[in-house]
């Protein structure tokens, strides 16, 4: 499975739609691009892999693996980029400005439910992120 984030970039935050194979999955907000600066920055543009993670805090969620220079990449839950991200990618239902987005937890359910259906069946789910 391949899953692809086009991006657009703004001073606050980074705005994108997730799309599996020509398939509108969700919108999603991230923090703005300042040169892949760990906790500051959205990831670089390029193409990852995504695996089941489990923690206390997002129980269940996905991470992004091999990020150059990052680790704990992870696709969970969050509403305003600036406040509630380290790096991270949420994906949201509506945008509501840069960075900004509304019923996170709605948008993050559905694109859980089809990454690990893709993982339980051994597939492996790539994400390739452009703008």
């Amino acid at each position: 499975m391949v899953l692809e984030l086009s991006r657009t970039y703004f001073p606050d935050g980074t705005n994108g739609k997730l799309e599996c194979e020509g398939k509108f999955i969700c919108h999603t907000i991230e923090l703005p691009w300042k040169k892949n600066e760990t906790k500051v920055s959205c990831i670089p543009e390029g193409e990852y892999f995504i695996k089941k993670r489990y923690s206390n805090k997002f129980k269940w969620h996905l991470e992004i693996v091999n990020v150059k220079n990052r680790s704990l990449i992870l696709f969970h839950p969050a509403n305003n980029a600036l406040r509630e991200l380290k790096g991270c990618i949420a994906p949201v239902t509506k945008l509501s400005g840069p960075g900004l987005g509304l019923m996170s937890r709605k948008a993050f359910a559905k694109l859980k439910d089809l990454v690990y259906k893709a993982l339980d069946n051994e597939e492996s789910v790539a994400l390739i992120v452009t703008s």
